[in-house]
Parts: C-alpha cells; structure tokens; sequence
C-alpha cells in the first residue's frame, strides 16, 4: 500500500510528460515545504557498507521481497580504494544527490565526490549543507575517516544524466570514468520507459574496475502503485543490467519478469547482494527490513 506520502507524489506528477519531470523536481525543491525522501543524512546501509566492506553488516531476517537475498554470510565486498599509490584520488558519483549526504559521506572516505541534480534548487540546498553552513563536516557519519588519506573533493553539479555536459565540471574527459555510483532513489524516481537508458548510461560512465552500489528502495510497492517512487525489487536490476540499453518485460500487472536472457558484452554482473541491518524508515515494514543492497561491476573486470 503506498504511503500518503507517495501518493502525494504520485499525483504531483502525473500530469507533467517524462520530459518535465526535472522541472518537476525542481519546483518541489524551490518551494521546499515537501521533500519526503530528505532524511536528513545518507543511508544507514551506506554508512555501514563504507565502514565495513569486508563484512558488511546484514539483517538475520528473512527478506520476503521476491528476489531479496536469503539471510547468510556475505562475500566481501571490495571498492575500490579512495586513493591510488600516486595519490590521485578516485572519483564516487551519486546521480539524484539532493541535499549532498551521500556526496559528503564519500569524500568523508577520501574520495573525489561529486552529486549530480537536475534541480537548480536541489543543487543549492545542497552546496549550503556541503560548503555553507558546515553541517556536512559537523556530521559524526562525514568526519574524515583516516587522516592519512584525507578529505576529498565534495561538489555537486547540476544537469541531465543522460547528457554530457555536466562531465566537465566533474573533472571528467568522457565516460567511464567514475570508480564508483551510488543510486540511491534515483532509479526509483525515473519513469519505467527511462530505465533501458538509466541501464545503459550507468555503465557506460563506470570505469573498467569500478563498482556501481545500488540501494534497492522501493522493493515492497505493488508496481500497479505506479510512481514516483516506483516499485523496484532486485529483479528490476538484474533484468536491467544483463543487457543495459535493452528493454526489459513485464507481465500484466507491471512486475518485471524474470527472463533467462544471457549477460552482454557490455553486462554488469552482480558481486555482492544482501539484506542490510540499518536503512531508512520507509525501508522497513513490520520491523523487517525490506531494502537490499546490490553491488555491481563489469562483466570483463
């Protein structure tokens, strides 16, 4: 059942074309009296991914989510380092960053953070809680984690994901060049027709040796609910990224089906998927967390 909060959304939305839907954002953010999905600091499974990759701490309660992961060990999961041995800093690119937690938390770790937005508004809000105000650096969670790796960059940038103009400004020469994505209500928030593109856009702006973190958030909503946010249980992500560019099926409902379509050469395969112990409210239903955490890399790497 969705939330008031949902709903509210859902309708705010939809009258406007897919091709509005920026503005859309936008306009909630300028008026700023109803941004639900700001939390007031990233992810709780993010926070705990980052601190402990190589055993990340999971839920012992079984995930009834079709395709959720059963509870078990979790293989370690390995990012790439923030730094290499020269000293050049590796680049984290949270698409959809709104208020800028997550790009903060990043560079918290020593990565070159960079948030993108599609909302001018949103950017703002953003840069003051990054630059402005110093809550960013206030913030327990955004302390720089190691002294001798340092603090890295923290910018947020505004364009569209599926341009490129914004590459510039994120210190970027082309694609593939980000080692690490983070989405995090960010495919949740784009209409079911824009998800090929979302699919083939994210790999192709990770680098060979990158590694996409995905936050699987709606997985609980009926996708007859509709959106935003829509309904996004793992098997979205599998079908989506098995062959990114492509579409993917859905039955009569409008629940993705799962096909038995075999990777591409351009594929990214999935590492590491598990059930965390911590995320946000609307995560949780009953007491059980309902979100996965899916981490991905490219099938040649």
């Amino acid at each position: 059942m969705a939330t008031q909060n949902q709903d509210r959304l859902r309708t705010h939305f939809s009258t406007l074309p897919t091709s509005a839907h920026g503005q859309g954002w936008d306009s909630l953010w300028k008026e700023g009296t109803f941004i639900p999905w700001d939390r007031g600091s990233a992810n709780p499974a993010l926070v705990d991914l980052l601190a402990s990759p190589q055993a990340p701490s999971t839920s012992s309660d079984p995930n009834p989510t079709p395709g959720a992961p059963v509870p078990g060990s979790v293989p370690s999961v390995e990012l790439p380092a923030p730094s290499l041995k020269d000293g050049k800093r590796l680049k984290a690119l949270v698409p959809g960053c709104g208020r800028g937690y997550d790009v903060a938390l990043f560079a918290s770790w020593g990565y070159d953070a960079y948030g993108l937005e599609v909302s001018e508004h949103a950017a703002l809000a953003a840069r003051e809680y990054l630059e402005g105000t110093g809550e960013a650096a206030k913030s327990g969670d955004n302390a720089t984690k190691d002294e001798k790796t340092g603090r890295g960059v923290a910018k947020v940038v505004v364009g569209d994901y599926f341009d490129d103009g914004w590459l510039g400004q994120a210190g970027v020469n082309g694609v593939g060049e980000f080692d690490v994505i983070y989405d995090n209500t960010f495919l949740c928030a784009l209409p079911p027709e824009l998800r090929p593109r979302w699919a083939q856009r994210t790999a192709s702006l990770l680098s060979p040796r990158g590694a996409l973190i995905c936050l699987e958030f709606p997985t609980h909503k009926p996708a007859a609910s509709a959106g935003p946010p829509w309904s996004l249980p793992p098997t979205v992500h599998v079908e989506l990224l098995k062959r990114p560019g492509e579409d993917i099926t859905y039955n009569d409902n409008g629940v993705v089906v799962a096909t038995d379509r075999p990777d591409s050469a351009q594929a990214l395969v999935r590492v590491a998927h598990y059930t965390p112990k911590r995320t946000i409210g609307p995560g949780v239903v009953n007491g059980v967390v309902r979100d996965c955490v899916s981490v991905w890399r490219h099938k040649q790497a």
